[in-house]
């Protein structure tokens, strides 16, 4: 199946959201193997967003590494920045969405977006 599509602004709205996240997988010296690939699927299927750590020191191996990945579990190449690739999928439970989303709820009265002070105040 092919992989995903992404718009550069769901690109980097995914880019911002993956900034905080830690590497759930790794790819050793082997390469992609049969569990790497189960083990990434999982972490999709489960959180949607991911980084892999790829243990690679050559550039041109982990950028086929992604397109690899992204075309084998059909997800969405997001980012390949040093050793670490950003794949994305739509959980299965949710509907296909734009990724991100509305990333700060507004009130309806203001217009104004919700800080931690204001939920707080309930």
């Amino acid at each position: 199946m092919p992989a995903i599509e992404l718009t550069p602004a769901e690109r980097k709205s995914l880019k911002a959201d993956a900034h905080a996240l830690s590497p759930v997988a790794a790819i050793g010296k082997a390469g992609i193997t049969p569990a790497v690939l189960k083990e990434i699927d999982a972490c999709l299927r489960s959180h949607g967003l991911i980084k892999v750590r790829a243990g690679s020191d050559e550039r041109d191996e982990r950028a086929a590494w992604l397109v690899e990945l992204a075309a084998q579990l059909d997800c969405a190449p997001v980012q390949n920045i040093g050793r670490v690739l950003v794949l994305w999928r739509p959980k299965p439970d949710e509907p296909a969405a734009t990724p991100g989303g509305a990333r700060v709820p507004r009130t309806a009265a203001t217009g104004r977006k919700r800080t931690k002070r204001s939920y707080q105040a309930r």
